[in-house]
């Protein structure tokens, strides 16, 4: 399998800020690649550098067998780009927009029109296509701009946190079309602080952590270690200070961790002992309210490679990823 996009020794700095530090990572082609981190990490920099909106302090990076290095713009054509922000007009319809960006890349009025009524059927937007983009919801905002990417049906698409901001009907909705379009043989590039989505999306994917690269396997590779751990969340209410702590010292045998307020989490290398656990919660003042197993993830391994909470994931507004 040829790769489509090839990244050597990238870097970038903002003033004294590097931003993206020595990055280096292959894409294969029909591959659906995660670049997974934290705000600030440095994705949506790096996503930037790749489709020529930004130019690498040093570094190559080749894009469907073209060096682009010298020229960021060189593999336009090949790439369609899904930006954090929305790209689109609102002061024309969604059809227009299509329309509009088909224009750009040099299709006919009688292509990109066929075109623009495929896509607004295929992205559930036909009821919606003549209607001002201004007046559309997030989630359909979103899909309009996945559908003017791929006007000129390029093999290679590049999405910056995708769902960010929808609702989870929206966001479950624009997973499925990824995967339509990762299915169709599309080759993905997709950043996001979500690791389930990158779990759910991605074949391989590449841990981000202040502008490096700490981890890139694929997902399966990555998860296949902690498959047979055993796991354990437990919810108090109340959960007195102290608690977890002597819990662990009771349990030596078991791993406890508190990652919230009112939260235990227990791992183990065989099934945890939820008996003598609740009850030892229970005779310390805790009241538990909840109790339930759960399958080791790739959360789970990107919090043991980079030592970042899930929590530390959720996106601040104003932070550049």
């Amino acid at each position: 399998m040829t790769d489509a996009i090839v990244v050597r020794d990238l870097r970038k700095s903002f003033g004294e800020v590097q931003a993206v530090r020595g990055v280096s990572f292959e894409v294969a082609a029909g591959e659906a690649f995660g670049f997974l981190g934290p705000n600030g990490a440095g994705k949506s920099t790096t996503i930037n550098l790749l489709v020529g909106l930004a130019r690498a302090d040093a570094g190559t990076k080749s894009i469907g067998g073209i060096d682009c290095t010298r020229n960021p713009r060189a593999a336009q054509h090949l790439i369609g780009v899904v930006p954090d922000e929305s790209n689109l007009y609102p002061e024309l319809t969604g059809f227009q927009n299509l329309c509009f960006c088909g224009a750009l890349y040099g299709l006919t009025k009688r292509d990109r029109e066929a075109r623009a009524r495929a896509l607004v059927t295929q992205f559930g937007l036909a009821d919606a296509a003549d209607r001002l983009y201004a007046a559309y919801s997030k989630g359909m905002k979103r899909r309009l701009t996945i559908a003017a990417a791929i006007m000129h049906a390029p093999p290679i698409l590049f999405l910056d946190e995708p769902t960010t901001g929808l609702d989870v009907a929206s966001a479950r909705q624009l997973r499925q079309m990824i995967a339509t379009l990762r299915n169709e043989g599309k080759t993905i590039f997709l950043t996001t602080h979500n690791i389930a989505e990158a779990e759910a999306l991605c074949d391989r994917v590449a841990f981000l952590v202040a502008g490096q690269i700490v981890r890139m396997d694929s997902v399966k590779a990555l998860i296949e270690p902690v498959q047979s751990r055993h796991v354990m969340l437990i919810a108090c209410d109340p959960l007195p200070e102290g608690v977890p702590a002597r819990l662990a010292a009771a349990f030596a045998d078991l791993e406890v961790a508190s990652p919230e307020p009112g939260a235990i989490r227990i791992e183990a290398g065989s099934a945890v002992p939820v008996g003598p656990v609740v009850r030892f919660l229970e005779a310390e003042g805790a009241t538990v309210v909840e109790a339930r197993r759960v399958r080791p993830s790739l959360e789970d391994v990107f919090v043991e490679a980079t030592g970042i909470a899930a929590a530390a994931m959720v996106p601040r507004a104003g932070l550049e990823g």
